[in-house]
């Protein structure tokens, strides 16, 4: 660009100006490909909808009587690619006509989402379950990656068996995860599975803290919308006593810190003392004008729930104890649990 600058003998003032008007242009390039690629999006969804919509009728007169097994979609897959080419195997064949039969009505085909996305959708069975991904993956701009991660680590069912109730249950389907107190933050368990670390293996809290900065993308996507990283072993210094808390975040949405204090083995009750201390700290030396009262997670291999209750009890600041998983959890273990809350 300089070369062509000193072509057009522009003044350094000129040359800002220049400058200007090439990131103008190009902002103005990059905004039309990416609604180029929207509308493209949008297009190929409702074609991928309206062919559903015309097997499903041919197949049965609107009706769901046909078989999955049936010879009709290997043929029609086959014919379509001779026509058509790349983008109609028997199984994005039989994912249109899945599409169809659970969205009947357009209308009610989630906005903004990619057919990778609608795929994943349709993977998830219950109802309830899938149109809480819907919301929050357009709450959240999940990418699909995002998305499927959540779907195989039961995001739905682990928030579901917080709420306790159906009402809840209910409405966190309608309207997604909305954080607007502490416990909406939080996960119990939170599944921790991207760090790839075997059962087997004896980890220090050391290394499950530089696990866990080392994957910090997914590690913020598993804490949820809103976290913003500040520190890792944070410092606290009273008098001559120092003390370390291990991950310091703050949470955009209810504007405070959150303070997470990792453990290996069962939760004790002087690490919830501990925790109080740290929290103590911060609403006396770091809360600026503007922030809430912190908040502190401590993330523990595994807990006693009556433990925790008396330890906690008559402590006003908000220590929120969770166990960590390194796998995947037993979904349908959690279904079921759902389902029990539901009836």
């Amino acid at each position: 660009m300089l070369v062509y600058n000193f072509k057009l003998g522009l003044t350094a003032s000129d040359q800002n100006n220049y400058f200007l008007l090439l990131d103008n242009i190009g902002n103005t390039i990059q905004h039309a490909r990416i609604e180029a690629i929207k509308a493209i999006n949008t297009h190929l969804v409702k074609a991928n909808w309206e062919i559903g919509r015309h097997i499903v009728e041919y197949e049965q007169d609107g009706s769901e009587r046909a078989e999955y097994g049936s010879d009709l979609l290997s043929i029609l897959s086959k014919d379509l690619k001779l026509r058509y080419g790349k983008g109609f195997g028997r199984r994005n064949v039989l994912d249109m006509r899945r599409f169809y039969l659970s969205y009947q009505k357009w209308q009610a085909v989630p906005a903004k989402l990619s057919w990778t996305h609608i795929v994943i959708l349709l993977g998830v069975s219950d109802v309830t379950a899938r149109k809480f991904y819907e919301i929050q993956s357009v709450k959240e701009n999940w990418g699909t990656r995002e998305l499927e991660r959540q779907v195989d680590a039961a995001l739905f069912e682990r928030l579901a068996l917080i709420s306790r109730n159906k009402a809840s249950i209910l409405e966190l389907a309608e309207k997604g995860h909305a954080v607007t107190n502490p416990k909406d933050i939080t996960k119990d368990p939170y599944i921790l599975d991207f760090l790839q670390i075997t059962q087997a293996y004896r980890i220090t809290e050391k290394q499950l803290e530089q696990k866990i900065i080392e994957n910090l993308q997914l590690f913020l996507l598993e804490l949820g919308k809103g976290f913003a990283f500040i520190a890792r072993q944070y410092k606290i210094s009273l008098r001559n006593n120092h003390f370390y808390i291990d991950l310091v975040f703050y949470h955009r949405i209810l504007k405070c810190f959150v303070l997470i204090d990792l453990k290996i083995r069962k939760v004790q009750h002087n690490d919830i003392g501990q925790m109080n201390l740290y929290l103590n700290y911060f609403k006396k030396e770091e809360n600026v004008e503007g922030d809430n009262e912190p908040i502190g997670i401590i993330l523990s291999a595994d807990k006693d729930e009556i433990l925790v209750e008396y330890a906690t009890g008559g402590i006003t600041n908000n220590i929120f104890v969770s166990k960590y998983q390194l796998y995947l959890p037993d979904k349908e273990e959690l279904q079921r649990k759902v389902a029990e809350l539901m009836k």
